[in-house]
């Protein structure tokens, strides 16, 4: 096991730079996920990591090592594609064993090795098996085992239940949390679903165009965003976002006037005086409306559609002024004949943004 320290580290190809000098610290044995949109730099720089990538900038140390200029062969790690990348003519036990067959390993260790994943991914009974004869599920865990087999300091994974359905996404990701708290090992993945991180991660790296936004425990994150592109983001559904402008400021509070509903004032506790008529943006998660009677500030919304989950429905409306948001209602099963809500928003729950995105607090 390691940790993973990253100074300053720069990626460009050819004039363009598209990883801007981020600054990471993972600790041994510490499971830190890479989430974003497509595009933001997370597989490139997990690929850098391994090795993969030349750093254009920077210094990289694993277990305090400088690998800046060291082959991805001797980095102690091992990475886990999107793609399982099996060989086909092979069974389950070849794929696992192939690796340190190659590199001269003592076949008595070799066996010992890949009959200790084959106990703890629990699929003994595939080892005779080949690819073409294994489900979506039981490949990625002989993916997943081939990467164990080699026993690295440090596990990458990229993406690795992209290629899986919903039930099969879910079960994959209890089993790696599972491995995880197993092997103690470093892990970083990279995702772009929020899901996933927030239910795997013991830290999340959030990525946007090749710079680090936040870093934190998924609900610092949740609980905290440090600006408006986190708060929507992180959680599902997705923060509501709405315009306003500040009617009144003095230190410790601010009014808030929704511009799609004048009607609506809301009264925040807020540490910094802004100014009059400044435009600004209100956050709130779908999950943090109240009912209207809670003593909170009510909204009239208009339902457009209304989805029953069960025990949870979400409706689909919009303000006065038509800017759209989600609200969740607890077993609101009586919402679906509605054509109009009135909904509380409290003043604890919200968030303030300024034009470029940043928190106001």
């Amino acid at each position: 096991m390691a940790d993973l320290s990253l100074k300053n580290i720069v990626k460009t190809f050819s004039s363009l730079e598209v990883i801007h000098g981020v600054d990471l610290e993972v600790k041994d044995g510490e499971f830190v996920v890479f989430v974003g949109p497509s595009g933001c730099g997370k597989s490139t720089l997990l690929r850098m990591i391994a090795g993969l990538e030349d750093i254009s900038g920077g210094e990289m140390r694993i277990g305090g090592r400088l690998v800046n200029d060291v082959e991805a062969a001797e980095r102690g790690i091992a990475m886990v594609f999107q793609s399982y990348a099996l060989y086909p003519h092979m069974t389950v036990e070849e794929n696992l064993s192939f690796g340190l067959r190659m590199n001269g390993n003592p076949k008595e260790d070799t066996q010992r090795r890949v009959s200790k994943v084959a106990d703890i991914l629990q699929i003994g009974e595939l080892m005779k098996r080949r690819p073409k004869q294994l489900s979506g599920g039981q490949r990625q865990r002989v993916a997943i085992g081939r990467a164990i087999v080699r026993e690295p300091q440090i596990f990458l994974f990229d993406e690795p239940l992209s290629n899986l359905d919903a039930e099969l996404r879910v079960q994959m990701r209890v089993e790696i949390s599972r491995l995880h708290k197993q092997l103690g090992t470093t892990m970083i993945y990279v995702t772009h679903d929020q899901t996933e991180a927030m239910t795997l991660a013991d830290r999340i790296v959030v990525l946007r165009a090749g710079n680090v936004e936040q870093v934190g425990a998924p609900l610092e994150l949740y609980d905290d965003p440090a600006n408006q592109f986190v708060a929507g983001f992180v959680g599902s559904p997705k923060m509501n976002f709405l315009e306003a402008k500040v009617e009144e400021s003095v230190p410790g509070k601010a009014s808030i006037r929704l511009l799609s509903d004048p009607s609506v004032l809301i009264s925040l506790p807020l540490q910094a005086e802004l100014a009059v008529k400044m435009p600004v943006t209100l956050g709130i998660r779908p999950e943090h409306f109240v009912p209207s009677d809670a003593g909170a500030t009510d909204i009239t919304l208009s339902i457009d559609v209304t989805e029953h989950l069960g025990n949870t429905s979400y409706l689909y409306a919009r303000t006065a002024g038509g800017e759209t948001l989600i609200v969740e209602r607890p077993e609101a099963r009586h919402d679906g004949n509605l054509e109009k809500v009135k909904v509380g928003i409290p003043a604890a729950k919200t968030f303030l943004f300024d034009g470029a995105g940043k928190r106001l607090r």
